[in-house]
């Protein structure tokens, strides 16, 4: 696995160089960096994404599927479902008003969830393909510059805010000092003890026409389970579509529909 890693981040297609960044030794530096990172992928609009998703479970057969990724950002609204493999195809989880709810075709119930649900059985959680809200989840520090393959990066560390519910307490963050872009995310239980690492070799900007500007998105993000150890997801975004979305389709019933 260390070679592989070792692979990810020496041929990790970086985007060219953008204007100097926040400079995060400084406490406002810091805090400038932090929304910039969120900002840089916000789109301020509704969002549509087709995903290829690769799960490798030690002992099992590899489970490759596709999903389609829905959100609507100013409501805080998400849907995921999936398209294959035929026997997964119409399952689906439903974010509305802060709660996750997942959603079984072969039975017709839905079940509430947590952020720390593994979606459909992989190493993804749901807050993987959401918006970025770091600055409002997590109150970051500053642990120095660090470098990470063949690119230097700032090394932040992140502890979630009071009262905010995610998917893990603590995060550890290195971040691409030319682009901007984070490169390798680690994510802690409350007790500091590791839980997932994720590198995101690959970074990609599409014109949003609800913000007038590029927003950038992971095209491929690699998830690592540290509890089980062998465990691990690859995630492909593979098409992109920022037009308005229809206006029922965060709904139980929109997504009952799909399976019928």
């Amino acid at each position: 696995m260390h070679r592989l890693l070792a692979v990810l981040l020496l041929s990790a297609a970086a985007a060219p160089a953008l204007a100097a960044a926040p400079d995060p030794a400084t406490p406002a530096g810091l805090a400038s960096l932090v929304r910039l990172i969120d900002d840089r992928q916000r789109n301020q609009g509704d969002w549509k994404a087709l995903c290829y998703m690769e799960a490798k479970e030690k002992g099992k057969t590899d489970v490759v599927s596709e999903l389609l990724v829905y959100r609507r950002d100013a409501d805080d609204k998400q849907l995921f479902l999936f398209t294959k493999p035929k026997a997964e195809a119409g399952k689906g989880y439903l974010r509305i008003e802060k709660n996750l709810w997942m959603y079984d075709p072969s039975t017709g119930r839905w079940e509430r969830r947590t952020e720390r649900e593994r979606i459909g059985g992989t190493d993804t959680r749901r807050g993987d393909l959401a918006e970025s809200k770091l600055a409002d989840e997590y109150d970051a520090t500053y642990v120095g510059a660090a470098a990470l393959g063949k690119y230097q990066a700032w090394h932040l560390s992140l502890r979630v805010k009071a009262g905010v519910d995610v998917a893990f307490p603590q995060l550890e963050l290195w971040v691409d000092q030319a682009t901007q872009n984070i490169l390798k995310r680690q994510e802690l239980a409350l007790s500091g003890k590791l839980m997932r690492t994720a590198y995101y070799p690959k970074w990609k900007k599409v014109l949003s026409p609800s913000k007038g500007t590029d927003v950038w998105y992971p095209e491929e993000m690699r998830f690592f389970d540290e509890i089980e150890k062998g465990n691990q997801t690859l995630v492909l975004i593979k098409e992109i579509d920022l037009r308005p979305l229809e206006a029922n389709l965060f709904t139980k019933a929109w997504l009952e529909s799909r399976s019928r």
